[in-house]
């Protein structure tokens, strides 16, 4: 079985960790220099749109009916690391799919004790770190996106929903599931599935999968079987979506050398630069990784995980590798022999559709354009002669990685100069 642990309006219920004061007000947090809200509270959802322009708002921050904070990419990244470490101790297995989503592994469960495995771990998860969520567990990622979107919008479940293979409880979500809220299911596939008379996911979990590859693509086939219960959709799968892109790798062998591992993260950072402008998308945020191998009990642990936000959203493999190189240094440490690397792109965005911030100036267009026209070159000449062709080295030191944040909070859990003083 494979369970979804989705963290409630995780950046908002990260703000609210730390100042209670928060807690039922309408709160929304802004973008990278304050531009646009990117994440809201259920409350202020009434009142703001997604993405609506923070100057616009001014006036109900000033009459005191909403409240707006920068983004704290720092203080969300280690507090999805603490997130995953509560994970850990209930399943070895846990994959992360976004800043606030995480596949989970259960093996050898009763249905009764896996269901009070979930909700203890539901439990745990609020106790040890504050931060709510919700968990849907069922025979594969699909099935366990539409359980986990149960417990979140049927107040009966709690927070946790389990759905077994063959249940009535299963046939009944997928009979009250329309098309468009199945994973990987967008309108315009919706619409060509409605010529054919289906209209719910179980609708089409009765279609031959084969019959579906024929008429639509292997993506769609491998939904269909995987609404009928059969593993088909891998975590590295290319046709995951937009949420974020993640490059990763296992070493050939077990290593401690900086130098090694910092080459890893450059391949990779690289890579998920390459995969975010393939899909035209931009990365406001990245993350990097390392894991020891938890197989060798005789050596000593140690796999940490660091976000880092970018100065403006963007698919420049020169500022995402800087970024990486960042991370890197940050969680480092000597004495440990890692076997694995990996960089994740996070909160993503379609790069035709971004929004540019009122400081922009002729200047900053024109970098852009610049940046634009040499990716676009770097690319088109790995296409011609090959992947890896053109490579950029270590990025140069000394750019400016403080961002105008007028209203971020403190990062309470990284830094001791901002941890919270009792008085």
């Amino acid at each position: 079985m494979i369970g979804l642990i989705d963290c409630n309006n995780f950046y908002v219920s990260c703000e609210r960790v730390f100042n209670p004061r928060l807690d039922g007000r309408p709160v929304g947090v802004m973008s990278n220099n304050d531009g646009c809200v990117i994440a809201r509270s259920n409350e202020i959802k009434p009142l703001v749109k997604m993405g609506a322009p923070a100057f616009q708002l001014q006036q109900l921050v000033r009459s005191g009916q909403i409240h707006l904070v920068s983004s704290n990419y720092e203080l969300y990244g280690d507090m999805s690391r603490r997130v995953q470490s509560v994970l850990e101790e209930y399943t070895p297995e846990v994959e992360p799919y976004s800043i606030d989503e995480m596949f989970a592994h259960f093996h050898g469960f009763t249905p009764a004790a896996l269901l009070e495995h979930a909700r203890e771990l539901h439990h745990k998860v609020r106790q040890y770190t504050g931060i709510p969520v919700c968990v849907g567990v069922a025979p594969t990622r699909t099935l366990a996106k539409l359980a986990n979107r149960a417990a979140k919008k049927i107040d009966g479940y709690g927070g946790v929903c389990v759905l077994n293979a063959g249940s009535a409880e299963l046939k009944g979500i997928l009979q009250r599931t329309p098309l468009d809220d199945i994973w990987g299911v967008g309108g315009r596939l919706r619409e060509r599935l409605a010529v054919m008379g289906l209209r719910t996911a179980w609708d089409l979990a009765q279609q031959d999968h084969k019959a579906i590859k024929r008429k639509f693509s292997t993506t769609l086939e491998r939904t269909v079987i995987e609404l009928q219960g059969k593993p088909a959709i891998d975590m590295n799968d290319p046709s995951e979506g937009r949420q974020r892109i993640m490059t990763s790798r296992s070493f050939g062998r077990l290593t401690e050398s900086k130098a090694e591992i910092h080459e890893a993260i450059r391949q990779h950072g690289q890579r998920s630069a390459e995969k975010l402008r393939s899909q035209d998308s931009l990365a406001r945020a990245v993350m990097v990784f390392l894991k020891t191998n938890r197989h060798r009990p005789d050596l000593p642990q140690y796999s940490p995980s660091i976000v880092v936000e970018l100065a403006h959203p963007t698919d420049d493999s020169r500022e995402i590798l800087h970024a990486a190189s960042h991370a890197l240094e940050e969680i480092y440490r000597p004495h440990y022999r890692f076997m694995k690397a990996g960089v994740m792109l996070l909160d993503l965005i379609d790069a035709n559709r971004q929004q540019l911030s009122l400081l922009d100036t002729p200047q900053s267009g024109a970098e852009r354009e610049r940046s634009h026209k040499l990716m676009a070159t770097l690319d088109e000449l790995n296409k011609k002669m090959g992947r890896g062709t053109v490579k950029l080295g270590t990025p140069s030191p000394g750019a400016a990685w403080h961002l105008r944040c007028a209203h971020r909070t403190p990062r309470w859990t990284t830094r001791w100069e901002e941890i919270p003083k009792i008085s």
